[in-house]
Parts: structure tokens; C-alpha cells; sequence
């Protein structure tokens, strides 16, 4: 016999009661956050329920808790190293070097370069000297163009196999003539698949502007994949300002929050996760944690 304020209550409602409070428990969602002041881009924390926006579809879904995030994030950062970025180089692996050191702990970290095609400078480690080795092999490769789509997806099926529930994949990269052959459509479910928030950091150039097919699913995917999956885009006019912007990119990165909401059980899982602040001078975004079964 169960009791309910200390009187007991029949077998068939104390089995109700034990359904709902599973259904409760079964129905919370995780997503991770991150905050920042609109007006200066430092990362925010300390925040509560009440501080962030949650929509699945359009529709408002009640945060319940928020608290620092300390899972580890593995993170793929993408580099390019063609031949259009010759001139940048330096200042690339300048922006490299602040980033991995700010974010040494937080999980283990690959570099790729996308240079004539999608090539692994150093696999995913924790170990600074290692990371710091794979940035000195980012040299420009002569007569290549990117591959970046390639890279995004290759790098997305290789994310997707990893257990950790949050991810992050960063590009670094020039607007130049893109090699890849994939449409953005491919490119985005995979992207999606692998769980990677993703993170851009653009130097825009005359090439961005090019109308030719690959260049228009380049610049749809470093348009969309950032807001399909709770990332980042920033865009540059000068290399110069590649450090400085991978390090509040790495600043937004460290100080990320774990989300947790419900969700009514539902056969049809949403289609799209709006994640927003919901006070004033504070930007936000974020993504479902990797994993989750879908109910």
C-alpha cells in the first residue's frame, strides 16, 4: 500500500501516480549554452532558468535548471591552409596557438587542414606540445583550393562515433574557391548527424561573392551550419583580427552551460531548437546535448 500526506491510497492510483512522475523524469531534455553581453561579447555565467528562451518548433518549453557545463567537449578545428590563405598564415597560427592554449582542459582537440583535401595535422589529444606541433605544420600548399565541405562532413561522420554528449567543430578559414563538389544540403545533415556545434571564423574576401555552385553551397553551410546547430559565425576584414576573435571564441567555448528542459512526449521528434536569452544585453545559443534518444 502507498501513502499520499499520510493516508494510503489505492494500488491503481499509486501506479498512475508512479507513470507520471517516470513520465516527468523521462521528459527532461539536456542542451548546452553559452551567454555573452551583447555589447562586449564576454562570456556571461551564473545564470538561471529565468535567463534563457527555449523553443522546439515554435513552441516555448519550460527550462527547468542550469549549471556549469563539465562534461569534455572534443573539438575539431578546421584550418585553411591553401593557397589563398598564403598571405594569412602567420596570423592563422597565431589565432591557433592563443585558442588551443585558452582552452587546454577542456577536452581533447584535432587540427585538419583543408587544403586540396580534407588532412588530419594533428588527431584529437589533450597533450599542448602535440596540439602546438600540429600548428606549426599548417603551411599554405601551392596551387590547392579548399575542400571544406569535404572536411565538414568527413569530420562530422568521425564526431559522430564519439561518446562524449557535446562537441564542437571550429573553422578558421579565408573566403576562397572551394574545391568541394557536395551540395549545402548533404553537407548540413551531416553536420547535424555528427552533433557538433559549429564555429566560424571568416575572413571575407571578393571570392565570397563568387556565383559559381560551389561557392554558393560554401557560403549557405557557413551561413546556416552555425545556426542549424547552436554555433558562431564571425566574420573578419583583416587577418589581424583572427587571434583576437578565436580567443573571445574560446572565452564563449570555456564558459559554456549545461541546459536542462521538458519536453511533452511526442512520437514526432521537433525539428528545429531555438535557444535564446531572455534578458536584456545577454546573447545566447546553444545546442542539444549529443546522444539524447529521441522520444
Amino acid at each position: 500500500m502507498r501513502y499520499l500526506s499520510g493516508r494510503p491510497i489505492a494500488g491503481g492510483a499509486a501506479a498512475l501516480l508512479f507513470s507520471i512522475s517516470l513520465l516527468a523524469q523521462g521528459n527532461e531534455r539536456v542542451a548546452y549554452v553559452s551567454a555573452w553581453d551583447a555589447r562586449t561579447h564576454a562570456p556571461i555565467t551564473g545564470l538561471g532558468a529565468a535567463d534563457f528562451s527555449v523553443k522546439e518548433d515554435g513552441v516555448r518549453r519550460e527550462v527547468l535548471r542550469v549549471t556549469p557545463a563539465t562534461s569534455p567537449m572534443p573539438i575539431a578545428i578546421l584550418v585553411d591552409n591553401s593557397q589563398a590563405a598564403r598571405d594569412h598564415i602567420s596570423d592563422i597560427r597565431k589565432a591557433l596557438t592563443t585558442f588551443v592554449k585558452e582552452l587546454s582542459g577542456i577536452g581533447p582537440m584535432a587540427i585538419i587542414g583543408v587544403a586540396d583535401r580534407p588532412t588530419i595535422l594533428q588527431d584529437y589529444t589533450t597533450d599542448q606540445k602535440q596540439l602546438l606541433n600540429g600548428i606549426g605544420k599548417v603551411f599554405p600548399m601551392p596551387d590547392s583550393g579548399a575542400t571544406l565541405l569535404d572536411a565538414i562532413v568527413e569530420i562530422s561522420k568521425g564526431l559522430e562515433k564519439r561518446g562524449e554528449d557535446r562537441a564542437a567543430m571550429v573553422v578558421l578559414t579565408t573566403e576562397n574557391t572551394e574545391f568541394s563538389t557536395r551540395h549545402y544540403t548533404e553537407v548540413l545533415e551531416g553536420l547535424v548527424k555528427g552533433g557538433a556545434m559549429l564555429h566560424a571564423v571568416v575572413l571575407t574576401t571578393q571570392a565570397g561573392s563568387s556565383l559559381d555552385d560551389a561557392a554558393r553551397n560554401r557560403a549557405f553551410v557557413l551561413d546556416r551550419g552555425p545556426k542549424d546547430t547552436g554555433g558562431t559565425r564571425i566574420d573578419v576584414l583583416a587577418s589581424q583580427a583572427f587571434e583576437v576573435k578565436m580567443k573571445e571564441l574560446a572565452a564563449i567555448l570555456k564558459s559554456q552551460q549545461r541546459l536542462v528542459y521538458s519536453r511533452p512526449q511526442q512520437l514526432i521528434p521537433p525539428q528545429k531548437i531555438e535557444i535564446a536569452a531572455a534578458k536584456a544585453g545577454v546573447e545566447a545559443n546553444g545546442g542539444q546535448a549529443r546522444g539524447q534518444a529521441i522520444r
